[in-house]
């Protein structure tokens, strides 16, 4: 028996009506980062955030260098909930944030922090710092695959905080844009689905105000709108108590899109029924 999957009994909130408004109207932000924010600038006197990932620029307010940032601040629970400076230096994108001494990712910045390779293992870093911060482990770069912490980390607790601190619902919005921005996409999904799982299968992480940003922000927080709409439709089924999202319906679903581009089994099971 896996003593780390254990189940709650499930809890069901309404959030019905929240998710279909959502549908109707997107959040601005959200709207602005599907259609690539249009009419931003593109100020070459900025580069801050290429060269804070370049490890050349200390962060500010917190005055560090963002390899400094992971060795020192992975596992440390306390700063990473009460500073508030830090996102938007570990996940920048072209909006403003509420560091005024940090700066929205210009174009040109990001065209150069995604062609280099060290730049990218630096955001999986950023990403896994946040992820054991959230009480969850990725198992795999290729899918997004993620799981539970395991011990000595303490899943349920980080699963509390998450819940119980609103704003870092804010820092994942952020997070889930800033992957995508930077060609890992991929990863959007796999987060997802594995919360998704954790609703669905375990009673984890199922508040009504954490229904409420998956739901309307999180979500649509997926650029290609054949997995956007795939990923609304599973919990459109969950919320609506007409279907369960088990951990091997997750893993099955990134395993497919490895295999065959999409997590839509549709084209398997026209196959199937022939």
């Amino acid at each position: 028996m896996n003593l780390c999957r254990l189940s709650k009994p499930a809890q069901i909130f309404t959030t019905r009506s929240l998710f279909n408004s959502s549908r109707m109207s997107l959040p601005r932000d959200v709207q602005e980062f599907l259609d690539g924010y249009p009419g931003e600038s593109n100020d070459r006197a900025i580069k801050s955030n290429y060269e804070f990932y370049s490890n050349r620029r200390r962060c500010r307010p917190d005055n560090l260098l963002i390899d400094e940032m992971h060795d020192k601040w992975f596992g440390d629970y306390e700063k990473l909930e009460y500073k508030h400076g830090f996102i938007q230096w570990l996940f920048p994108i072209r909006e403003h944030g509420m560091n005024f001494e940090a700066q929205p990712l210009q174009h040109h910045e990001l065209e150069a922090m995604k062609a280099d390779p060290q730049i990218k293992a630096r955001l999986l870093k950023s990403y896994d710092l946040m992820l054991d911060f959230y009480g969850m482990r990725l198992l795999s770069e290729d899918t997004g695959l993620l799981d539970r912490a395991m011990p000595p980390r303490n899943y349920e607790a980080r699963y509390r905080n998450l819940v119980s601190h609103s704003h870092n619902n804010l820092r994942i919005s952020r997070i889930l844009k800033c992957l995508s921005e930077f060609g890992l996409e991929r990863l959007n999904a796999g987060f997802l689905l594995h919360v998704l799982n954790e609703q669905s299968e375990s009673g984890e992480l199922n508040t009504s105000m954490l229904h409420s940003s998956m739901d309307r922000w999180w979500a649509n927080c997926i650029r290609n709108a054949a997995e956007r709409e795939w990923v609304g439709k599973q919990i459109r089924q969950v919320r609506s108590g007409k279907g369960s999202f088990s951990r091997d319906m997750y893993e099955q679903a990134l395993a497919r899109r490895k295999e065959t581009g999409t997590l839509d089994d549709s084209a398997k099971l026209v196959k199937d029924t022939a």
